[in-house]
């Protein structure tokens, strides 16, 4: 009796065992500098349907370029009972306070495509996102190569205070101080925005004329502005001035096919996957290295026909 009883108590034990439990549904906290152009809007669509694909609910809040909205955004998670929360931040500074609110309700943050400067860095679990210096050194690498290291270059900066204009400016100025005849005769905050990106170029035509050898812009959108506005002046943009610029969304690939624009370097906003599955780590009490780097390469003009097809964003 006592071997029969045995046996079906480690019968059910095997089979208790053998359940699957289903996860939990975790609840995550996204939030989005705003929608100010296509990298940015396919790096949303990138944590939504990764969200989306594991069976989470996900809560999300467009700061709309406003610090101010993620601060209200992280408290309103921490209010809610989130799981996890993920933050593309605005700008560097400006967190320790909300994030230390943020960490006495045990949430994890994962940053994503941009870090933070903060007091304490066990404020945030982990930052996601590309080397921003090395793409400034891949575009200033093959424009010193290009122009023989000698060229008048204007620079098209990211919003001010923003980790990738920050490092996307050092790297590409680390690479020109080491040609004598490259200098960077005009720089401006272009804001991101093709709009501003033509503005600020128009202004930088009408005081700096025929000087301008080539353009560096912080990310494609900017470029794309200011190739409109070369082409308004009367100038050839890709040819009687060079433009190198960063991110490699699909749109900047169509500018290499039509000869507009030399360069982009690739800057991978398809970050969901990665973002969630540190989040997944962190709520599960496991170790999560502290940046998990994105690879970046430089796109060419002459090769820009073979690989457009193949672009995700």
């Amino acid at each position: 009796m006592k071997k029969t009883l045995a046996k079906f108590a480690a019968a059910v034990a095997l089979s208790a065992a053998s359940v699957i439990v289903p996860a939990k549904e975790l609840v995550i906290g996204f939030s989005q500098i705003g929608a100010e152009s296509a990298w940015r809007s396919a790096e949303t669509e990138s944590v939504k349907s990764e969200a989306k694909n594991r069976g989470y609910t996900l809560k999300f809040s467009d700061a709309q370029q406003k610090q101010e909205n993620q601060i209200k955004a992280l408290r309103s998670f921490v209010a809610q009972g989130v799981d996890g929360i993920v933050l593309a931040p605005v700008v560097e500074t400006g967190w320790d306070r909300v994030l230390r609110e943020v960490k006495r309700a045990g949430i994890p943050v994962v940053l994503v495509d941009r870090g933070i400067k903060v007091s304490d860095p066990s404020l945030y679990t982990s930052l996601v996102a590309s080397d921003f210096v090395f793409e400034g050194k891949l575009a200033g690498s093959w424009l010193a190569q290009k122009t023989h290291g000698i060229a008048n270059v204007v620079e098209l900066q990211g919003g001010p205070g923003a980790a990738p204009a920050i490092d996307r400016k050092k790297g590409f100025g680390e690479i020109v101080d080491e040609f004598a005849g490259m200098n960077i005769i005009a720089s401006q905050t272009g804001e991101w925005t093709r709009t501003k990106g033509k503005e600020v170029m128009e202004a930088f035509l009408k005081s700096q004329g025929d000087k301008i050898d080539a353009v560096y812009a912080h990310n494609d959108d900017m470029a794309l502005g200011a190739i409109q506005a070369i082409k308004e002046y009367g100038k050839k943009p890709g040819k009687d001035i060079l433009v190198v610029s960063i991110d490699g969304v699909k749109s900047a690939f169509e500018a290499m096919v039509d000869g507009d624009l030399n360069a982009t370097v690739d800057c991978n906003p398809l970050l969901g996957p990665l973002a969630l599955d540190a989040l997944e780590a962190a709520i599960a009490g496991k170790e999560v290295e502290k940046w998990i780097v994105q690879k970046d390469k430089i796109n060419l003009m002459q090769d820009a026909a073979s690989m457009i097809s193949s672009r995700k964003f």
